[in-house]
């Protein structure tokens, strides 16, 4: 059973007003996190680094449709969702279903925003927002070799999918 967008918003608004009256620092990251995977699991491990809440924004199952394809997602929003949680490292997975997370990210108001290495921060959604309130984005490096998409077409041509 999934809850509006106006019961989601006040459980952020509750959830970050407690998070950062505790002196907590929260970072964010997003993505679709479609087959987790060990690049994924790099990413998670290096933003949990940088601070006390980890929340991820994690594209819902039609954002996921309109970014990656109809073929997409592999997992439903709530497998991506519990498999996220279940690694320990995530304090919590709110879901969005626009294109981008802006709506998120200026409701969070996070200290710290993570991206891959395949971004610069001023390409960063949320860059100018953030700077706003004195947050910071941080760019990790990617693992070599480790894409969803790259995991899936290896599948294709081993005649798995």
């Amino acid at each position: 059973m999934s809850i509006s967008y106006k019961d989601q918003k006040m459980i952020i608004k509750k959830d970050c007003k407690r998070w950062k009256e505790s002196g907590n620092i929260i970072v964010f990251a997003n993505g679709c996190f479609d087959l987790l995977h060990r690049g994924h699991i790099d990413l998670l491990t290096e933003s949990k680094k940088l601070g006390d809440i980890l929340i991820i924004g994690l594209n819902s199952d039609s954002s996921v449709k309109l970014l990656k394809g109809d073929s997409r997602p592999i997992q439903s929003e709530d497998e991506r969702m519990n498999a996220l949680l279940k690694t320990d490292l995530v304090s919590k997975v709110y879901i969005f279903s626009e294109e981008t997370p802006i709506k998120l990210i200026t409701l969070i108001k996070p200290d710290i925003l993570v991206k891959g290495g395949d971004y610069l921060p001023d390409e960063v959604v949320g860059f100018r927002e953030l700077k706003s309130w004195g947050g910071r984005i941080e760019i990790v490096p990617l693992t070599p070799n480790y894409s969803t998409t790259s995991k899936i077409e290896k599948m294709k041509r081993q005649g798995l999918v």
